[in-house]
């Protein structure tokens, strides 16, 4: 992408949020097409809560999502990284800062149905990321 000011060419920056959901499965496929047709550098982010809620199980399974999402996107030749946010922010105000911080031109996200108590009770990530963020959404089933 040619940065409009400058005239220089700079990579785009996606952010993928994943979460080990079967959609963040589906998203990680597209999150592939789309860093490589864009010749784009990809954050792979995952969010915990934090605090006592962050038990050692939790952020092992969540290192290990990250990292076999990165392993995937270096196989096909994508520039990534991985990071484990653990701010106490909920999952989607953590992606929207995170993607504001490191000036994302997209964020990718996987998205599941939920039922409308469970989304009075728990609220949608996937829902606070699209009406928040500072940039495009691709939400993907």
């Amino acid at each position: 992408m040619t940065n409009y000011f400058s005239g220089k060419e700079e990579k785009m920056n996606l952010v993928f949020a994943i979460d080990g959901s079967e959609s963040a499965k589906r998203a990680l496929e597209v999150t592939q097409k789309f860093a490589k047709e864009a010749n784009a550098k990809v954050h792979i982010v995952t969010s915990l809560l934090g605090g006592r809620t962050s038990d050692a199980d939790s952020i092992d399974k969540a290192t290990m999502r990250l990292e076999s999402a990165k392993q995937a996107l270096d196989k096909e030749g994508i520039i990534c990284e991985t990071h484990l946010l653990v701010r106490g922010l909920e999952p989607g105000e953590d992606i929207i800062d995170f993607s504001k911080g490191v000036n994302a031109d997209f964020i990718i996200i996987g998205i599941v149905k939920t039922s409308r108590v469970e989304k009075a009770i728990m609220g949608s990530t996937a829902q606070y990321v699209i009406l928040e963020a500072p940039c495009p959404v691709i939400s993907v089933k």
